[in-house]
């Protein structure tokens, strides 16, 4: 496991390389102290002081008392806290991209199999469902379970068995092959080669953007897509929801213990969330629901200061004035590295089982293997993604001993 130190992280909210080192950290479950240089003046001296009267930010602190770090890379980041960069060998019978709950499940039955796995992944271990607040509808925990919770039990299962992790690593392509040797191969975007028979892609999703003028211009500085992540900062605040699906109305509950009000927004005329979350909001006396709303544009000066919004029947406008934004309104595929590998649907999703004699969760390509919410067809809940990824394993081991029949597991 990566190893936990006092952090600080001094920066503002208009830099985008502070929101990236936030959000590296957050995807890895690292606490950290946030502390904004423009809202706390004395800070600007720290930052100063500790760069030899240079103003770099980020500047980040860790607690060791070792080497601080002024703007850096995720490469960086990752070498600071221990995160390995590179795997202990460049051969497996099975490498894993992506560790959510369908590739964990994978990993963890492929090593019972006896295959040597290796998952790689981009983010921190257990995907979306790592940074959820609670899952409450997973089999077997009666309370509930925190994402994080959950995603750190599978991956100590996992490494129980011997899979082997490689996190924040991008895979930049996937070389199909097979070669002469019955091999696919994988390039990080460090150049590190590996190599295996079977591959099973398991990369996510990541949040839709709404996409209107002023987004991009405040992502981290008002506009946020985890309440887990940043919801904290806007204790005793107004905050605004966009969209009304289960998603949004999670998220809008959870931001209740930080924020003195919140507003959820759905362009529909009714939520689309489930008909328990829709009653837990419509009860909630910190929770107000606004339909047939939807956004034009975030308006500001550096950070965010006001909302512009649509009612899509009358075409009213109207200006709301949250201190934060945290949007939900679906989800897009991790899939751009694949666009020439497998066959993708015309929403960037992986086929699967497209060809007659396809195996399990086999894509188009022979030995390439899909699973999770990236999947075509997927119904982006945490208990289908373990479901895939064990379907998946079946289809791997079906086509390991067609490519190796010699090879032989502990199953046989």
């Amino acid at each position: 496991m990566i190893q936990q130190r006092d952090i600080t992280v001094y920066g503002a909210l208009w830099c985008p390389d502070c929101r990236r080192s936030k959000q590296f950290l957050a995807e890895h479950r690292i606490p950290y102290r946030w502390v904004d240089i423009e809202q706390e003046p004395a800070a600007q001296d720290t930052v100063r002081r500790l760069n030899r009267g240079r103003q770099i930010i980020p500047t980040i602190v860790f607690g060791d008392g070792g080497p601080i770090l002024a703007e850096p890379s995720n490469a960086e980041l990752a070498a600071r806290l221990d995160i390995n960069p590179r795997a202990s060998r460049s051969h497996y019978d099975l490498i894993i991209v992506g560790a959510g709950p369908a590739g964990l499940t994978a990993a963890i039955y492929a090593a019972r199999e006896g295959m040597d796995t290796l998952i790689i992944e981009r983010g921190g271990v257990g995907g979306q469902a790592g940074s959820t607040e609670r899952i409450d509808n997973y089999p077997g925990f009666a309370q509930g379970i925190t994402g994080a919770d959950l995603a750190d039990n599978m991956r100590e299962q996992a490494e129980r068995f011997g899979v082997e992790f490689l996190v924040a690593q991008t895979v930049a392509c996937v070389y199909p092959g097979p070669d002469s040797a019955g091999v696919r191969t994988i390039t990080t975007e460090t150049g590190q080669q590996y190599r295996a028979p079977a591959l099973l892609l398991t990369p996510g999703t990541r949040y839709r953007r709404l996409n209107v003028p002023g987004e991009d211009d405040f992502i981290g500085a008002g506009v946020h897509f985890c309440a887990t992540c940043d919801g904290p900062f806007y204790a005793g605040k107004e905050t605004l929801v966009v969209g009304g699906g289960n998603s949004g109305v999670e998220e809008g509950l959870f931001l209740t213990r930080f924020a003195s009000r919140v507003t959820v927004l759905e362009v529909g005329d009714r939520l689309r969330a489930s008909q328990v979350l829709q009653d837990t909001a419509a009860a909630h006396p910190q929770m107000d629901i606004r339909l047939n709303t939807t956004v034009r544009e975030f308006r500001g000066n550096g950070k965010l200061d006001s909302v512009l919004v649509e009612d899509v029947r009358t075409g009213e406008q109207d200006v709301l004035r949250p201190a934060g934004v945290f949007v939900f309104i679906g989800l897009d595929p991790n899939t751009a590295f694949l666009s020439d590998v497998v066959e993708l649907d015309q929403r960037g999703f992986i086929v699967t089982g497209s060809g007659p004699d396809s195996l399990p969760m086999e894509t188009s390509r022979h030995g390439i293997f899909a699973a999770g919410d990236a999947r075509a067809g997927s119904t982006k809940q945490v208990a289908a993604a373990v479901g895939e990824g064990a379907a998946a394993l079946i289809g791997i081991r079906a086509h390991m001993e067609d490519e190796i029949p010699n090879r032989g597991y502990p199953g046989d």
